[in-house]
């Protein structure tokens, strides 16, 4: 998806995301239990470093229902993963102050759960993600034109960052 904003308007939004946080920005019925999700920066999760928790799914965070940073490459690349998943988020400059906005979900789906599960993600899957990148897309255009997307990712993030070569 390319977004009329700089990548240091997108990621704020995608950094922030977790049940109890920012939401997922898609539909709130489903995957935040009818609580909005964010329309603003929430400071408090702007700094990430690896090994972080990151998008908790449920209220009770557990290393099933919740992803770690496992990569953060500010304001560029972002990896999280769980002992099934991992979930990839790149941010690429393109002319004119956009961002070309990608995101990669890989989950390993093991019986029996996953004989349920599968069909859900690929059912489900593509419509939430696309609502999800559209309402991102939206608020960072609101807060690229606000002008304060360099104040957000302008800040130096805690703790180490690594680099991920592959794609």
């Amino acid at each position: 998806l390319d977004v009329d904003a700089p990548p240091g308007a997108v990621w704020p939004w995608i950094v922030q995301m977790g049940f109890g946080r920012a939401g997922f920005y898609a539909y709130d019925w489903i995957d935040n239990l009818g609580r909005p999700s964010a329309t603003t920066v929430l400071a408090e999760y702007q700094d990430v470093s690896v090994g972080d928790l990151a998008a908790p799914m449920s209220p009770r965070p557990t290393e099933r229902t919740s992803f770690r940073v496992a990569v953060v490459e500010r304001p560029h690349l972002l990896v999280w993963s769980k002992p099934d998943s991992v979930w990839t988020w790149r941010l690429t400059p393109l002319d004119g102050g956009r961002t070309r906005l990608l995101t990669r979900l890989q989950d390993e789906c093991r019986p029996p759960i996953g004989l349920v599960s599968w069909p859900l993600l690929e059912l489900g899957d593509f419509p939430m993600m696309r609502r999800q990148l559209l309402n991102i897309a939206a608020r960072a255009e609101r807060l690229g034109r606000s002008g304060a997307a360099s104040t957000v990712v302008g800040s130096r993030p805690r703790g180490a960052s690594c680099r991920c070569d592959e794609w």
